[in-house]
């Protein structure tokens, strides 16, 4: 199996995937890309949350020339998304984008690949190959009785083959299924039969709650296996969920470092503070603060101050009050609605303390 260790290096824009470099949190846009303002709108409000690459459907001339528009003022590598018209991925490339998604299979034929492939060679932009069980050639179907993990592998490498065959080889291998368990067994075949990065994701995953349960099972399962380069967690709602689970899985699976943990307890009958509410304006608030610390939010004296004593920091709830808990210490006791002015204003004051 190939791991991504010794997968090849990518170029993509200025970030680089494969050969060991950080896994990169990619997103989609749900704006028209002819709307320009929109869409640069949307795409700064998703660098803020954490995206570091950002993908643009080009269904029309519009949109690709919207790309030339849209990428100087954006921060992050923008990829254009092509479905069949192959004259798009080349208007998509002429305008700058940084890289393309194609499927060669719904492009045209070998004179139409060619031709968007003799585009990315002329600027050196990376390729990224996309097949979805969803809409597997009806020979693989036959061929394999169904959708199954094999034929998404056959049917990506099939198109692999057409485009080194046109001696092209800077490209990325992505390979989808909404059935999350096929998807994790066709990663684990794919990444033993190519040594190309992989961008990985679970496809119409669901809305923000669904989709996030398929995700973080699929993509922990297969990034802990050592797959995977790049990722998405495809869900229906705003793309900035898709940024902030995204991060959390990539912290749970210790393959990256860098911003607040927070934790806490799921309640009980010996509440007596609004945790519920503290907690989730907690976790907004400290979305915008660059600290690599947990901080832990614990709804009752019981267990609370125990569990908070874990944590660098942590605020424990009594009746209408609550402990501050720093460094495993107790520092002193707030009222309820002082907890969280006095949680930022630690968080704030961290590196002084």
């Amino acid at each position: 199996m190939m791991h991504r260790e010794h997968t090849r290096t990518v170029h993509i824009g200025d970030r680089v995937i494969g050969g060991g470099n950080p896994i990169l949190i990619q997103s989609m846009t749900n704006t028209r890309t002819e709307d320009v303002e929109a869409t640069v709108a949307q795409i700064l409000r998703l660098e803020r949350a954490g995206c570091e690459i950002i993908r643009c459907t080009v269904p029309t001339i519009e949109a690709a020339e919207a790309i030339g528009k849209i990428r100087p003022r954006i921060h992050i590598p923008l990829v254009a998304d092509i479905h069949f018209d192959y004259k798009m991925a080349i208007a998509a490339i002429e305008n700058g984008a940084d890289k393309i998604r194609i499927n060669p299979g719904n492009i045209g034929d070998r004179d139409k690949v060619a031709a968007v492939v003799s585009a990315a060679r002329e600027r050196n932009i990376p390729i990224r190959v996309g097949v979805n069980g969803g809409s597997l050639e009806r020979e693989l179907v036959e061929k394999y009785h169904g959708v199954t993990a094999e034929g998404i592998v056959e049917s990506a490498l099939d198109k692999v083959g057409i485009i080194e065959d046109l001696g092209y080889d800077n490209l990325v291998i992505s390979i989808k299924s909404s059935d999350v368990l096929m998807c994790v067994r066709a990663h684990e075949i794919l990444a033993g039969r190519t040594g190309y990065p992989l961008h990985v994701g679970i496809t119409e995953s669901g809305t923000v709650t669904s989709g996030n349960i398929k995700s973080s099972i699929g993509l922990a399962l297969i990034l802990h296996q050592g797959i995977g380069d790049t990722i998405r967690v495809s869900l229906t709602g705003d793309p900035a969920e898709e940024i902030k689970s995204a991060k959390l899985i990539l912290r749970t699976l210790g393959l990256r470092k860098g911003g607040i943990e927070v934790v806490s307890c799921p309640t009980c009958g010996r509440t007596r503070i609004d945790l519920i509410g503290l907690a989730n304006r907690v976790e907004e608030m400290v979305a915008d603060i660059p600290l690599d610390i947990k901080v832990a939010v614990m709804g009752c004296a019981v267990n609370g101050p125990g569990e908070a004593k874990e944590a660098d920091i942590g605020i424990a709830g009594g009746i209408g009050e609550g402990l501050l808990i720093k460094r495993g210490e107790i520092v002193k006791k707030v009222p309820e609605d002082q907890l969280l002015a006095v949680l930022r204003e630690e968080l704030l004051n961290w590196d002084r303390a």
